[in-house]
């Protein structure tokens, strides 16, 4: 890996507050390095989860603890100017509830008191050609669903022996497959967002075998309930949140956790910590201009992306250094290159007669 390129790019990243693009770094250096060079060193960097696990290792060495979690979740990254390629695709996007063009991408978060951090990533690839039944048209689909990629990352976390106790994710990670893998193949806890509409049946009823669906359940807020969700066999505890949607309607959130010991105000304590992974999306792309890779490519677009993940974790190190979350260090900047841009007008400016 050329680490001094990736060095130069990532702060490029980080100290730019509009388009990102190899003659624009170039005229950064003053041409020491030309575009194409730029774009040549940016193709043949090595970036990967692997890599990137290399990276933040020794930050995570001196701040990990046993109280630790593991926060999965995806983020969509609209590239709708960009031609399609095995990483640029077309994707459903739940917030918007239509398809988007992008590039999807898995992330694994590490998170306790004293850092943010991701350890994990992948991007997903759809280079299998297949026919869609439906249309009988050509289309590619992606050679491993997002929760294999999920399980395969938690299994190299583990051998990278990272200190946690849970993982965290919303429902569309919450399959029995992976409920099973995390509690029985990994020996961990989870606490995982699940849909009204699952099975299960109350621990107190097993033997009678009446299953039903969650919001059949009597379960108020503040207490919790043990059952056993149909094709796991091992009980876990069901919670419910009550809160006020934007439009004034009443949600539901039912919360899945294996760990039989908690209340059920334990478990929306650990939850919420799951909302560091959507601050961890919105400083990629706000602060570190993911969605502007400067190429079509997608080796090199791989590659911006390892470099903005990397430029991550430069920016939570100053957080831990100054006290600064990332947005009041982007301002900060911004501020310097503000003063530094007054001061050079003002001296080549001409006195008003």
């Amino acid at each position: 890996m050329d680490r001094q390129f990736l060095d130069l790019y990532s702060d490029y990243l980080i100290s730019s507050f509009g388009k990102v693009t190899a003659t624009g770094l170039s005229e950064l250096l003053d041409g020491e390095l030309s575009h194409d060079q730029i774009t040549s060193r940016l193709r043949q960097i090595t970036g990967g989860s692997p890599e990137l696990w290399h990276l933040v290792k020794p930050t995570i060495r001196k701040h990990e603890s046993e109280d630790g979690v593991l926060i999965f979740d995806d983020t969509l990254e609209y590239k709708p100017y960009t031609d399609e390629n095995k990483i640029v695709g077309w994707y459903f996007d739940h917030s918007k509830n239509r398809s988007i063009k992008g590039i999807n991408i898995l992330n694994c978060i590490y998170h306790n008191q004293e850092i943010s951090l991701p350890v994990a990533y992948e991007i997903v690839e759809k280079s299998r050609e297949v026919i869609d039944p439906k249309t009988g048209k050509t289309k590619f689909v992606s050679e491993e669903t997002k929760n294999a990629m999920m399980r395969r990352m938690l299994h190299v976390c583990c051998q990278n022996q990272l200190k946690f106790r849970y993982v965290l994710t919303d429902i569309w990670f919450s399959s029995k497959e992976n409920m099973q893998y995390i509690k029985q193949g990994v020996k961990k806890d989870f606490i995982m967002a699940v849909k009204g509409n699952r099975i299960a049946i109350c621990a107190d009823d097993k033997s009678q075998g009446h299953f039903v669906n969650l919001e059949s359940i009597e379960l108020k807020p503040d207490s919790c309930c043990k059952v056993f969700l149909k094709g796991l066999d091992f009980p876990i505890l069901i919670t419910k949140q009550v809160f006020k949607n934007k439009n004034q309607s009443t949600g539901i959130l039912y919360l899945a956790c294996s760990n039989l010991d908690l209340t059920a105000s334990d478990i929306n304590t650990i939850y919420q910590k799951r909302w560091t992974v959507e601050e961890f999306h919105k400083s990629l792309k706000s602060n570190l201009a993911l969605a502007k890779s400067p190429t079509g490519i997608p080796h090199t677009q791989k590659n911006h992306i390892f470099a903005c993940f990397f430029a991550f974790v430069k920016l939570e190190r100053l957080r831990i250094k100054t006290k600064l979350n990332h947005f009041a260090l982007k301002a900060k900047l911004y501020l310097n290159a503000i003063r530094a841009s007054f001061s050079l007008l003002q001296k080549m400016s001409i006195p008003s007669t």
